[in-house]
């Protein structure tokens, strides 16, 4: 039975690959640091979208001050960056904040509604 996870779970380098890429649910990972007045604005929004879409979809936050070997992998160059990932996979990349309402709808089609 798999637990359903309804906030944003921190994450490090070390937990990445068990936690995102070997996810059975798609996984955001959201790129931040402490620093970024952006990453501060949408992290309410994605702490809600983690609780509304608890058991299909995971926040993940990775705080890219102490974990810098995915972000540099994955070529993240600016914050607050999303990189989505199912199956193991990158599948969509978010850059930047925006609304609520704009989050909400990549959820929607992330989700195939």
């Amino acid at each position: 039975m798999q637990t359903v996870i309804d906030q944003p779970v921190q994450i490090s380098d070390a937990s990445f690959e068990t936690q995102v890429l070997q996810s059975d649910t798609p996984v955001i990972v959201d790129f931040w640091a402490p620093w970024c007045v952006h990453c501060r604005v949408i992290a309410p929004i994605l702490a809600k979208l983690a609780q509304r879409y608890a058991g299909e979809i995971v926040v993940a936050k990775i705080n890219t001050d102490e974990d810098v070997q995915y972000a540099s992998r994955l070529g993240v160059r600016g914050l607050p960056t999303m990189v989505v990932f199912q199956h193991g996979q990158e599948v969509d990349r978010w850059i930047g904040a925006m609304s609520e309402a704009a989050f909400e709808q990549r959820v929607q089609r992330l989700l195939g509604r």
